[in-house]
């Protein structure tokens, strides 16, 4: 997975502007935020009106497993960046 790495990781983001790379950051994750609670939400409601045999049933299989892969490969970057955040707060602390 590429990561860019910021020119102003170690910057004060309060007393100045933000530059183009981190208004697009800013806007990526916003958007993110959003479809992560649409993802959650969609979720929910099928876990709340049907069971997990009717969804294996009803699905289309080989998708079903490419959605689950993805989602297999999110969890593992948001533990990433869980991870990142306690070794920060360690380093900091």
């Amino acid at each position: 997975m590429y990561m860019k790495k910021s020119t102003h990781t170690d910057q004060q983001l309060r007393g100045r502007w933000l530059d183009v790379d981190e208004v697009r950051l800013v806007s990526d994750l916003r958007i993110m935020h959003s479809k992560v609670d649409e993802l959650y939400q969609v979720v929910s409601n099928l876990k709340r009106r049907h069971s997990g045999a009717d969804i294996h049933k009803y699905a289309d299989q080989p998708v079903l497993n490419e959605d689950i892969a993805r989602v297999d490969e999110l969890y593992l970057w948001f533990i990433s960046l869980k991870e990142q955040k306690i070794a920060r707060k360690k380093k900091a602390g």
